[in-house]
């Protein structure tokens, strides 16, 4: 979002379905960051090797080089106290503390941008990333495009039968789909509500 110089930390969530460019989108900020030459570090989640363990990669296979860890406390050792920019990306797979970790940051006067998704395949709020969002000072809800009607897609649709809420996958496992096409699974198969 802003490209600010100075001691003002803050958080900005980017979130949405697969496929509406969420990583694209935290790439293109990361990339302006480094332009304007702010040092920028940049975390993923260990668990998303999809493209490469090493980098953070958009599903249209822009990447940037980034740290893998498990845990959000893992992100709070590892930034330099030099960092202004501080990137995670596929935030959905942290655990509830990245939103102490992104507080913290932000309070110690970084800028925090966090992608991720804030549904999950059965549309339902996800990881994180929705109370996230509620503690940021900036918000981009990212759209994909309904891979049935062409509408605007704001929900992600699993095609496998696993009902684990974490399954890592990309094309042939999920679809964007718009509202009128969204299909949640049986919530007697998933055991809930």
């Amino acid at each position: 979002m802003q490209i600010v110089k100075g001691k003002a930390g803050w958080i900005e969530v980017i979130c949405g379905p697969m496929f509406s460019g969420k990583s694209e989108e935290l790439i293109r900020r990361i990339r302006r960051a480094e332009i304007a030459r702010q040092r920028v570090q940049i975390f993923k989640h260990a668990i998303d090797a999809r493209y490469d363990a090493a980098s953070i990669v958009s599903h249209s296979r822009q990447s940037l080089p980034s740290i893998a860890v498990d845990a959000p406390r893992a992100i709070l050792e590892q930034v330099d106290d030099r960092t202004e920019l501080v990137a995670v990306d596929e935030a959905q797979f942290f655990s509830d503390e990245l939103v102490a970790v992104c507080d913290r940051l932000a309070n110690l006067g970084k800028r925090v941008v966090v992608a991720g998704l804030d549904l999950d395949y059965r549309g339902r709020p996800f990881g994180p990333v929705p109370t996230l969002m509620c503690r940021a000072e900036y918000v981009t809800k990212q759209l994909a495009i309904c891979m049935v009607c062409g509408d605007p897609a704001a929900f992600t649709q699993r095609l496998t039968q696993s009902r684990d809420q974490i399954q890592v996958g990309a094309t042939g496992m999920y679809e964007a789909r718009c509202r009128h096409h969204f299909e949640v699974p049986d919530a007697r198969d998933a055991g809930g509500t």
